[in-house]
């Protein structure tokens, strides 16, 4: 049941940023600053939290958990350092995903080259 939680959580955050990429002239790079916007409004008032407790990783692996990590990283940072938190707590709380990114995409360039647009 975990597993199909998380297909339609999932499912439906794609299905909105298909829709904002059939239906508006937004951008991709715009489209994904909204979803971690988003995501980041959303934990600032406690509301992304119960979507990833129900849905797992349907709520936490899509661009809204980003904003998610990065907004509760600064709350947890600002409650523990201070005013210093709001520049060191999103990094801290995000730093194995933004390693984890930068390694495989590294990695996964060295094995594929890429081709230009024709």
């Amino acid at each position: 049941m975990d597993y199909f939680k998380a297909f339609i959580i999932g499912g439906l955050i794609c299905v909105i940023g298909q829709i904002l990429i059939d239906k508006t002239k937004l951008t991709p790079a715009r489209i994904l600053v909204i979803f971690v916007c988003a995501g980041a409004f959303m934990q600032l008032f406690d509301w992304y939290k119960p979507l990833i407790e129900f849905a797992g990783a349907g709520a936490s692996v899509p661009l809204t958990g980003f904003g998610s990590v990065l907004t509760d990283g600064v709350k947890k940072a600002v409650d523990e350092k201070g005013l210093i938190g709001v520049l060191t707590g999103g990094l801290t709380a995000s730093a194995a995903g933004i390693a984890s990114a930068l390694i495989f995409g590294f990695l996964v360039s060295l094995i594929f080259k890429s081709k230009p647009k024709k």
